[in-house]
């Protein structure tokens, strides 16, 4: 982990941190001599309470917020150092780079089952045309029913491995916007936290670098805890990051090596005209064929 140097920027916030709820909601109104306005209810105590609360709250939003907006806008322009984990920093471009591959892929399986249910469908059509002319075409009866049985058969396997084809871009749809997703949320709590700690840091430096005098030297107690307390949430949520691209990393390993393997199998066995490997294909995998006749879903209705 590498800082930068030190700004030489006055502090963004001058005061300290300490409450603000004194005076805020009036002990009486006025209106009703006969009661002591020298004394509050408990009811004007909790409402008290819960303003000072709320604006706690919002001061340290409002002091957090422009902190960090200076601390971005410094970084941006080249005037503010930012810390960086270079090793941290090269996995999580990979991820991105790596999601976005996969989302290219996912679009084209969809693509490809689109297509093949098509197929499928005209193959039917046919089918069933080159059937009833076998009916009605006795010059032509042979001819007509062996293309019949082969337009049948074809549906057959199409069918097959179209659910073999559905169930590749369903487990690719998991990985994409689930698992990787679910580990860029937390790489985006952790930019935020190095951010925040970023920004915090920058203003203890300033402190530091002032008069030290009775007052300052509470603030930068002050800005000491604040500082430490980002600093180890940013530590929390770095550790956390790590923890998860080494788990999704062997995650989608042992998917795509399954994945991968299916689909190779299918297509080849499917253009090999191979039935019985097709279908020994989506039984080493546990896929289960929807029912002949089976009116919904179909596989392109399932993406």
């Amino acid at each position: 982990m590498v800082s930068g140097p030190n700004l030489n920027e006055t502090s963004i916030v001058s005061g300290g941190y300490g409450g603000s709820g004194d005076g805020l909601i009036p002990t009486g109104s006025g209106r009703h001599p006969s009661h002591n306005t020298n004394s509050a209810g408990p009811g004007d105590e909790v409402a008290r309470g819960i303003a000072g609360e709320k604006f706690d709250i919002v001061k340290k939003w409002g002091i957090n917020t422009y902190k960090c907006t200076k601390q971005l806008l410094s970084e941006r322009f080249g005037r503010g150092s930012r810390t960086v984990d270079l090793e941290l920093e090269l996995q999580i471009e990979l991820l991105r780079e790596t999601k976005r591959k996969y989302e290219s892929v996912l679009q084209l399986g969809r693509a490809l089952t689109a297509h093949l249910y098509s197929l499928l469908q005209t193959q039917h059509a046919l089918g069933d045309a080159f059937a009833d002319l076998s009916q009605k075409s006795p010059e032509l009866q042979e001819e007509f029913g062996y293309n019949a049985e082969t337009q049948k058969l074809l549906c057959k396997n199409g069918e097959t491995l179209l659910g073999a084809v559905n169930f590749f871009v369903s487990s690719i749809n998991t990985l994409v916007t689930k698992t990787m997703e679910d580990t860029l949320m937390t790489v985006k709590q952790y930019e935020a936290a190095r951010l925040e700690y970023d920004a915090y840091r920058t203003d203890l430096e300033e402190l530091s670098l002032g008069p030290r005098d009775a007052g300052m030297r509470g603030r930068l107690e002050s800005a000491q805890a604040t500082f430490q307390a980002h600093r180890d949430k940013y530590e929390k949520l770095r550790g956390d990051v790590a923890i998860k691209l080494k788990f999704l990393e062997e995650n989608k390993i042992k998917v795509m090596h399954k994945q991968l393997l299916l689909f190779h199998n299918a297509v080849s066995a499917y253009f090999a005209g191979n039935q019985k490997q097709l279908e020994q294909t989506l039984q080493q995998f546990n896929i289960k064929l929807r029912p002949p006749g089976a009116e919904k879903p179909s596989w392109l209705e399932e993406q």
